[in-house]
């Protein structure tokens, strides 16, 4: 088992309890537990549903994050993406890999390894890692706003290991159309 790199430094404030990385409170909790409320939920609103709610919110949260961490950072462009990829892969998630990008084009393509409802819920035949689409158009459209683009994205995914024959997710970013706007 490999301990916490520090880089990625975790303060628990002996008073409060709160954990802290990156500036930011953060919640402690086994996977189990997060991945059972989470497909609980699912299966409450509707998976379409859910994941329509999640998407916007996790944009809202990912260009939020960008916009923070590029300041605190001095990062701009790739540097912004790359750096969230990082932080999503520390936190337990999985491993994102960006395979490709390009901000003129408003283009990503990322791949998922080790996919924590994967690891959770097996081989279920569906796409399991939707919650995560909305991250990567929320921090694509916060670089490209940031650079003075006009351009906006959606993600989708793609493949999950969830899927029979796929060993990785795959996640795309593409500009929007005037049909999805």
């Amino acid at each position: 088992m490999t301990k916490m790199a520090p880089e990625l430094p975790i303060e628990v404030d002996s008073e409060t309890g709160v954990w802290t990385t990156d500036a930011l409170p953060m919640l402690y909790v086994p996977r189990h537990f997060f991945i059972n409320n989470h497909t609980a939920v699912a299966e409450a609103l509707g998976v379409d549903k859910y994941a329509e709610i999640l998407y916007r919110a996790g944009y809202k949260s990912a260009w939020h994050w960008c916009e923070k961490e590029a300041e605190l950072h001095g990062l701009v462009g790739v540097e912004v993406f790359e750096h969230y990829m990082l932080r999503l892969s520390q936190r337990g998630w999985g491993k994102f890999v960006t395979e490709a990008i390009d901000l003129d084009a408003g283009t990503a393509r990322v791949r998922l390894e080790h996919s924590a409802f994967v690891y959770q819920l097996g081989k279920t035949g569906q796409k399991e890692e939707y919650m995560f689409t909305g991250w990567f158009a929320g921090a694509m459209d916060q670089i490209l706003a940031a650079r003075g683009s006009s351009l906006r994205t959606v993600a989708e995914q793609t493949q999950s290991a969830a899927e029979p024959g796929c060993e990785v997710g795959i996640f795309t970013v593409q500009p929007l159309t005037d049909a999805q706007g």
